[in-house]
Protein backbone atom coordinates (compact mmCIF):
# COMPACT_ATOMS: atom_id res chain seq x y z
CA UNK A 1 0.00 0.00 0.00
CA UNK A 2 3.03 2.34 0.87
CA UNK A 3 4.41 2.06 -2.68
CA UNK A 4 1.44 4.11 -3.87
CA UNK A 5 2.04 7.18 -2.33
CA UNK A 6 5.91 9.03 -1.58
CA UNK A 7 6.59 9.18 1.95
CA UNK A 8 9.87 9.30 1.89
CA UNK A 9 10.70 12.97 0.24
CA UNK A 10 10.97 16.20 2.14
CA UNK A 11 8.43 18.48 1.37
CA UNK A 12 10.01 21.94 2.14
CA UNK A 13 7.87 23.50 5.13
CA UNK A 14 9.97 26.45 6.13
CA UNK A 15 8.95 29.74 5.16
CA UNK A 16 4.98 28.63 5.32
CA UNK A 17 4.16 29.78 8.78
CA UNK A 18 4.59 26.71 9.97
CA UNK A 19 4.83 26.50 13.83
CA UNK A 20 6.43 23.31 14.06
CA UNK A 21 9.63 24.50 11.58
CA UNK A 22 9.05 28.65 11.81
CA UNK A 23 8.00 28.96 14.96
CA UNK A 24 10.91 26.50 16.79
CA UNK A 25 12.31 29.37 18.58
CA UNK A 26 9.39 30.52 19.90
CA UNK A 27 9.70 27.55 22.13
CA UNK A 28 13.29 26.63 22.32
CA UNK A 29 14.50 29.77 21.89
CA UNK A 30 17.04 28.74 18.93
CA UNK A 31 15.98 28.79 15.45
CA UNK A 32 16.85 26.89 12.73
CA UNK A 33 16.34 23.45 14.84
CA UNK A 34 15.55 20.09 13.11
CA UNK A 35 11.99 20.01 14.85
CA UNK A 36 9.74 16.57 15.59
CA UNK A 37 7.45 18.86 18.10
CA UNK A 38 4.17 19.80 17.65
CA UNK A 39 2.11 16.83 16.80
CA UNK A 40 1.08 17.65 12.93
CA UNK A 41 3.05 15.74 10.29
CA UNK A 42 5.55 16.61 7.61
CA UNK A 43 3.65 14.70 4.84
CA UNK A 44 1.12 16.46 2.50
CA UNK A 45 -2.70 15.29 2.50
CA UNK A 46 -3.98 12.54 1.14
CA UNK A 47 -4.43 13.36 -2.88
CA UNK A 48 -8.47 13.29 -2.59
CA UNK A 49 -8.55 16.25 -0.31
CA UNK A 50 -6.51 18.10 -2.20
CA UNK A 51 -8.42 17.24 -5.17
CA UNK A 52 -11.62 18.60 -3.64
CA UNK A 53 -9.94 21.40 -2.27
CA UNK A 54 -8.86 22.28 -5.58
CA UNK A 55 -12.42 21.88 -7.21
CA UNK A 56 -13.96 24.07 -4.35
CA UNK A 57 -11.29 26.92 -4.91
CA UNK A 58 -12.00 26.58 -8.82
CA UNK A 59 -15.56 27.87 -7.77
CA UNK A 60 -14.24 30.59 -6.46
CA UNK A 61 -17.02 31.76 -4.07
CA UNK A 62 -16.40 31.19 -0.11
CA UNK A 63 -19.37 32.48 1.45
CA UNK A 64 -21.28 32.03 4.46
CA UNK A 65 -21.19 28.32 5.15
CA UNK A 66 -23.22 25.38 6.92
CA UNK A 67 -22.00 22.43 8.02
CA UNK A 68 -26.26 21.22 9.02
CA UNK A 69 -26.25 19.54 4.98
CA UNK A 70 -26.28 15.86 4.08
CA UNK A 71 -22.98 15.84 2.30
CA UNK A 72 -21.09 16.39 5.60
CA UNK A 73 -22.91 14.91 8.06
CA UNK A 74 -23.43 11.14 6.01
CA UNK A 75 -19.33 11.44 5.33
CA UNK A 76 -19.54 11.33 9.21
CA UNK A 77 -21.43 8.63 9.34
CA UNK A 78 -19.76 6.62 6.63
CA UNK A 79 -16.89 7.33 8.64
CA UNK A 80 -17.79 5.93 11.65
CA UNK A 81 -19.94 2.96 10.26
CA UNK A 82 -16.82 1.54 7.89
CA UNK A 83 -13.71 2.02 10.36
CA UNK A 84 -15.26 1.27 13.35
CA UNK A 85 -18.26 -0.66 12.98
CA UNK A 86 -20.23 2.09 14.52
CA UNK A 87 -22.95 3.60 13.70
CA UNK A 88 -23.51 7.21 15.07
CA UNK A 89 -27.16 9.33 15.37
CA UNK A 90 -26.23 12.26 12.97
CA UNK A 91 -28.79 14.21 15.01
CA UNK A 92 -26.55 14.27 17.69
CA UNK A 93 -23.28 16.43 16.00
CA UNK A 94 -22.26 19.40 16.26
CA UNK A 95 -19.53 21.46 15.03
CA UNK A 96 -16.59 23.97 15.90
CA UNK A 97 -13.33 25.51 14.91
CA UNK A 98 -11.20 22.97 16.89
CA UNK A 99 -11.75 20.01 19.43
CA UNK A 100 -10.06 22.38 22.29
CA UNK A 101 -12.70 25.12 21.63
CA UNK A 102 -15.21 22.21 21.98
CA UNK A 103 -13.66 21.51 25.19
CA UNK A 104 -13.63 24.92 26.60
CA UNK A 105 -17.56 25.27 25.72
CA UNK A 106 -18.67 22.48 27.26
CA UNK A 107 -16.23 23.35 30.20
CA UNK A 108 -17.98 26.35 30.64
CA UNK A 109 -21.20 24.65 30.49
CA UNK A 110 -20.59 21.73 32.90
CA UNK A 111 -18.50 23.10 35.39
CA UNK A 112 -17.81 26.31 37.80
CA UNK A 113 -14.84 28.29 38.65
CA UNK A 114 -12.73 25.97 41.21
CA UNK A 115 -14.73 22.67 40.23
CA UNK A 116 -12.43 19.51 39.58
CA UNK A 117 -11.51 18.45 36.05
CA UNK A 118 -9.75 15.00 36.44
CA UNK A 119 -7.59 14.03 32.68
CA UNK A 120 -5.12 11.12 32.77
CA UNK A 121 -1.37 11.56 33.77
CA UNK A 122 0.83 12.47 31.79
CA UNK A 123 -1.14 15.39 30.34
CA UNK A 124 -1.72 16.59 26.73
CA UNK A 125 -1.01 20.78 27.69
CA UNK A 126 -3.54 21.37 25.51
CA UNK A 127 -6.10 20.36 28.11
CA UNK A 128 -4.17 21.46 31.11
CA UNK A 129 -4.20 24.88 29.69
CA UNK A 130 -7.66 24.83 28.69
CA UNK A 131 -8.97 23.63 32.05
CA UNK A 132 -6.60 25.96 34.18
CA UNK A 133 -6.98 28.97 32.01
CA UNK A 134 -10.92 28.54 33.04
CA UNK A 135 -10.23 28.66 36.50
CA UNK A 136 -10.85 24.94 37.13
CA UNK A 137 -8.78 22.73 38.93
CA UNK A 138 -7.12 20.02 36.83
CA UNK A 139 -6.77 16.74 38.68
CA UNK A 140 -4.29 13.97 37.39
CA UNK A 141 -4.67 10.56 38.06
CA UNK A 142 -2.00 8.58 36.13
CA UNK A 143 -2.91 6.49 33.32
CA UNK A 144 -4.36 2.83 34.35
CA UNK A 145 -4.71 3.28 38.31
CA UNK A 146 -8.16 2.59 38.78
CA UNK A 147 -7.77 3.15 42.39
CA UNK A 148 -6.84 7.04 42.00
CA UNK A 149 -9.52 7.44 38.91
CA UNK A 150 -12.41 6.35 41.85
CA UNK A 151 -11.00 8.69 44.62
CA UNK A 152 -11.29 11.43 41.73
CA UNK A 153 -14.36 10.87 40.78
CA UNK A 154 -15.94 10.35 43.46
CA UNK A 155 -15.07 14.17 45.30
CA UNK A 156 -18.04 16.25 45.17
CA UNK A 157 -17.04 18.79 43.54
CA UNK A 158 -15.58 16.58 40.21
CA UNK A 159 -17.37 17.58 37.64
CA UNK A 160 -15.95 16.46 34.07
CA UNK A 161 -13.71 13.40 33.29
CA UNK A 162 -11.52 14.36 30.08
CA UNK A 163 -10.73 11.48 28.38
CA UNK A 164 -7.92 11.24 25.54
CA UNK A 165 -8.69 8.13 23.32
CA UNK A 166 -6.18 7.38 22.18
CA UNK A 167 -4.62 8.86 25.17
CA UNK A 168 -1.89 11.43 24.47
CA UNK A 169 1.05 11.73 24.83
CA UNK A 170 1.48 7.77 25.35
CA UNK A 171 -0.17 6.31 22.85
CA UNK A 172 -2.26 3.96 25.24
CA UNK A 173 -5.41 2.67 23.72
CA UNK A 174 -8.43 2.48 25.82
CA UNK A 175 -9.95 -1.40 25.77
CA UNK A 176 -13.96 -1.59 25.56
CA UNK A 177 -13.47 -3.08 28.94
CA UNK A 178 -11.81 0.23 30.25
CA UNK A 179 -14.09 2.78 28.86
CA UNK A 180 -17.28 1.05 30.00
CA UNK A 181 -15.98 1.09 33.83
CA UNK A 182 -15.25 4.91 32.86
CA UNK A 183 -18.87 5.06 31.76
CA UNK A 184 -19.91 3.15 34.90
CA UNK A 185 -17.95 5.44 37.40
CA UNK A 186 -19.20 9.21 35.56
CA UNK A 187 -22.96 7.61 36.13
CA UNK A 188 -22.00 6.78 39.61
CA UNK A 189 -20.58 9.73 40.82
CA UNK A 190 -22.75 12.40 38.21
CA UNK A 191 -20.13 13.36 36.03
CA UNK A 192 -19.50 14.30 33.23
CA UNK A 193 -17.43 12.86 30.11
CA UNK A 194 -15.61 14.50 26.91
CA UNK A 195 -13.92 11.98 25.12
CA UNK A 196 -11.24 13.78 22.54
CA UNK A 197 -10.88 11.12 20.11
CA UNK A 198 -8.86 12.82 17.57
CA UNK A 199 -5.93 10.14 17.34
CA UNK A 200 -8.45 7.47 16.93
CA UNK A 201 -7.41 7.16 13.05
CA UNK A 202 -3.94 6.55 13.75
CA UNK A 203 -4.30 2.95 15.83
CA UNK A 204 -1.62 0.61 15.21
CA UNK A 205 -2.32 -3.26 14.24
CA UNK A 206 -3.15 -5.17 16.83
CA UNK A 207 -5.45 -2.82 18.59
CA UNK A 208 -9.10 -1.22 18.08
CA UNK A 209 -10.32 1.77 19.07
CA UNK A 210 -13.81 1.96 20.29
CA UNK A 211 -15.59 5.55 20.48
CA UNK A 212 -17.48 6.64 23.79
CA UNK A 213 -20.70 6.17 22.11
CA UNK A 214 -20.61 2.35 22.29
CA UNK A 215 -20.08 2.80 26.38
CA UNK A 216 -22.21 5.99 26.76
CA UNK A 217 -25.47 4.64 25.67
CA UNK A 218 -26.32 1.80 28.06
CA UNK A 219 -24.48 4.62 31.23
CA UNK A 220 -26.69 7.65 30.20
CA UNK A 221 -25.55 10.63 32.30
CA UNK A 222 -23.71 13.83 30.13
CA UNK A 223 -20.96 12.89 27.51
CA UNK A 224 -19.47 14.41 24.32
CA UNK A 225 -17.25 12.95 22.00
CA UNK A 226 -15.05 15.71 20.22
CA UNK A 227 -12.97 15.10 17.24
CA UNK A 228 -11.70 15.73 13.68
CA UNK A 229 -10.20 14.68 10.75
CA UNK A 230 -7.28 17.28 10.78
CA UNK A 231 -5.27 14.93 13.08
CA UNK A 232 -5.29 11.82 10.57
CA UNK A 233 -4.89 13.74 7.41
CA UNK A 234 -2.75 16.69 8.38
CA UNK A 235 -4.82 19.59 7.80
CA UNK A 236 -5.23 21.53 11.26
CA UNK A 237 -4.56 25.04 9.19
CA UNK A 238 -7.96 24.38 7.87
CA UNK A 239 -9.33 24.72 11.24
CA UNK A 240 -12.67 22.32 12.19
CA UNK A 241 -14.04 19.78 14.14
CA UNK A 242 -17.49 17.95 14.80
CA UNK A 243 -18.52 16.47 17.91
CA UNK A 244 -21.53 14.11 19.06
CA UNK A 245 -23.07 15.30 22.41
CA UNK A 246 -25.45 12.82 23.72
CA UNK A 247 -28.49 15.33 25.90
CA UNK A 248 -30.43 16.83 23.11
CA UNK A 249 -30.36 20.03 25.91
CA UNK A 250 -26.85 20.39 26.46
CA UNK A 251 -26.41 19.54 22.63
CA UNK A 252 -28.73 22.76 21.70
CA UNK A 253 -27.13 25.08 24.31
CA UNK A 254 -23.60 23.96 22.59
CA UNK A 255 -24.89 25.20 19.36
CA UNK A 256 -26.36 28.11 20.98
CA UNK A 257 -23.03 29.16 22.43
CA UNK A 258 -21.33 28.53 19.03
CA UNK A 259 -23.80 30.35 16.82
CA UNK A 260 -24.61 33.34 19.48
CA UNK A 261 -22.04 33.72 22.09
CA UNK A 262 -18.75 32.96 20.35
CA UNK A 263 -20.10 34.31 16.63
CA UNK A 264 -19.16 31.08 14.60
CA UNK A 265 -22.60 30.22 12.62
CA UNK A 266 -20.47 29.69 9.65
CA UNK A 267 -17.50 27.49 9.53
CA UNK A 268 -14.52 27.16 7.38
CA UNK A 269 -15.56 26.13 4.05
CA UNK A 270 -12.41 23.87 2.96
CA UNK A 271 -12.90 22.15 6.20
CA UNK A 272 -15.81 20.67 5.64
CA UNK A 273 -14.92 19.92 1.93
CA UNK A 274 -11.95 18.26 2.99
CA UNK A 275 -13.53 16.54 5.56
CA UNK A 276 -16.26 15.05 3.10
CA UNK A 277 -12.68 13.81 0.84
CA UNK A 278 -10.65 12.49 3.87
CA UNK A 279 -14.15 10.36 5.39
CA UNK A 280 -15.37 9.54 1.53
CA UNK A 281 -12.42 8.14 -0.10
CA UNK A 282 -9.68 9.00 2.07
CA UNK A 283 -9.25 5.56 3.41
CA UNK A 284 -6.69 3.79 1.45
CA UNK A 285 -3.72 6.86 1.89
CA UNK A 286 -4.82 6.88 5.81
CA UNK A 287 -3.88 3.26 5.68
CA UNK A 288 -0.63 3.83 3.95
CA UNK A 289 0.75 6.61 6.09
CA UNK A 290 -0.59 4.87 9.03
CA UNK A 291 1.55 1.75 7.62
CA UNK A 292 4.62 3.86 7.19
CA UNK A 293 4.65 5.58 10.68
CA UNK A 294 4.41 2.34 11.93
CA UNK A 295 7.92 1.87 10.32
CA UNK A 296 9.05 4.56 11.46
CA UNK A 297 8.18 3.72 15.21
CA UNK A 298 9.91 0.70 14.51
CA UNK A 299 13.30 2.09 13.48
CA UNK A 300 13.20 3.79 16.76
CA UNK A 301 12.43 1.13 18.46
CA UNK A 302 15.12 -0.78 16.99
CA UNK A 303 17.65 1.90 17.56
CA UNK A 304 17.02 2.66 20.97
CA UNK A 305 17.49 -0.84 21.41
CA UNK A 306 21.01 -0.94 20.22
CA UNK A 307 22.15 2.45 21.17
CA UNK A 308 20.06 2.60 25.25
CA UNK A 309 18.65 -1.05 25.66
CA UNK A 310 18.48 -0.39 29.02
CA UNK A 311 15.16 1.84 28.22
CA UNK A 312 13.27 -1.31 26.51
CA UNK A 313 10.83 0.72 24.51
CA UNK A 314 8.12 -0.66 22.78
CA UNK A 315 6.19 1.31 20.15
CA UNK A 316 2.96 3.31 21.59
CA UNK A 317 -0.32 1.47 20.40
CA UNK A 318 -1.55 4.22 18.51
CA UNK A 319 -0.56 7.96 17.20
CA UNK A 320 2.94 9.13 15.81
CA UNK A 321 4.47 10.45 18.87
CA UNK A 322 7.18 8.45 19.97
CA UNK A 323 6.24 8.46 24.25
CA UNK A 324 10.09 7.70 25.37
CA UNK A 325 10.91 7.18 29.38
CA UNK A 326 14.69 8.03 29.49
CA UNK A 327 14.89 7.59 33.28
CA UNK A 328 16.35 4.01 32.99
CA UNK A 329 19.43 5.69 31.31
CA UNK A 330 19.63 8.17 33.95
CA UNK A 331 18.02 11.74 32.98
CA UNK A 332 15.86 13.02 35.40
CA UNK A 333 16.80 16.69 34.66
CA UNK A 334 14.80 18.13 31.58
CA UNK A 335 16.60 21.04 31.18
CA UNK A 336 20.31 19.06 30.71
CA UNK A 337 18.78 16.99 27.84
CA UNK A 338 17.04 19.88 26.38
CA UNK A 339 20.62 21.96 26.40
CA UNK A 340 22.57 19.50 24.70
CA UNK A 341 19.77 18.31 22.44
CA UNK A 342 19.59 22.20 21.23
CA UNK A 343 23.17 23.40 21.46
CA UNK A 344 24.94 20.44 20.29
CA UNK A 345 22.54 18.17 18.30
CA UNK A 346 20.63 20.95 16.91
CA UNK A 347 17.36 19.36 17.56
CA UNK A 348 14.01 20.24 18.89
CA UNK A 349 12.51 17.28 21.04
CA UNK A 350 9.36 18.10 23.63
CA UNK A 351 10.40 17.33 26.90
CA UNK A 352 8.58 15.28 29.35
CA UNK A 353 8.42 18.20 31.79
CA UNK A 354 5.91 20.02 29.25
CA UNK A 355 3.14 17.35 29.87
CA UNK A 356 4.15 16.82 33.54
CA UNK A 357 6.41 13.74 33.50
CA UNK A 358 10.40 15.17 33.79
CA UNK A 359 12.80 12.49 32.03
CA UNK A 360 10.47 11.57 29.41
CA UNK A 361 10.51 12.78 26.36
CA UNK A 362 7.62 13.32 23.19
CA UNK A 363 9.53 11.92 19.67
CA UNK A 364 7.36 13.28 16.43
CA UNK A 365 8.10 10.84 13.40
CA UNK A 366 5.18 11.88 11.09
CA UNK A 367 7.66 12.54 9.04
CA UNK A 368 10.30 10.94 5.96
CA UNK A 369 12.28 8.03 7.48
CA UNK A 370 15.72 10.21 7.07
CA UNK A 371 14.41 12.86 9.61
CA UNK A 372 13.55 10.39 11.73
CA UNK A 373 16.91 8.94 11.67
CA UNK A 374 18.69 11.99 12.34
CA UNK A 375 16.19 12.60 15.03
CA UNK A 376 16.77 9.39 17.18
CA UNK A 377 20.42 9.46 16.74
CA UNK A 378 20.52 12.44 17.94
CA UNK A 379 18.44 11.73 20.83
CA UNK A 380 20.68 8.64 21.65
CA UNK A 381 24.11 10.71 21.54
CA UNK A 382 22.83 13.79 23.74
CA UNK A 383 21.50 10.89 26.56
CA UNK A 384 24.88 9.26 26.29
CA UNK A 385 26.41 12.62 27.05
CA UNK A 386 24.21 13.70 29.71
CA UNK A 387 25.05 10.40 31.48
CA UNK A 388 28.63 10.76 30.74
CA UNK A 389 28.80 14.26 32.43
CA UNK A 390 27.38 13.27 35.71
CA UNK A 391 30.70 10.84 35.81
CA UNK A 392 32.83 13.83 35.03
CA UNK A 393 33.80 16.61 36.69
CA UNK A 394 34.08 18.74 33.80
CA UNK A 395 30.60 18.73 33.01
CA UNK A 396 28.88 18.52 29.75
Amino acid sequence: MTELYDFDTAIDRRGTWCIQWDGVADRFGVDGLLPFTISDMDFATAPEVLAALRDRLDHGVFGYTTWQQDDFRSAVAHWYATRYGTEIDTGQLVYGPSVLNQLSQLLQMWTGEGDGVVVHTPTYDGFRKAITGLGRELRGVPVGDEEALVRELARPDAKVLVLCSPHNPTGRVWTADELTRMAELAERYGVAVVSDEIHADFVHEGYVHVPWTRVAGAGGGRWALISSGSKAFNFPALTGSYGLIGDPADRAEFLRRMETAEGLASPAVLSLTAHIAAYREGGPWLDAVRAYVAGNLGHVAERLSAGLPELGWEPPQAGYLAWIDLRAAGVVDDAELQRVLVERERVAIMGGAVYGAPGFVRLNVGCPRAKVERGVEALIRAVKAVRAARSSPSGV
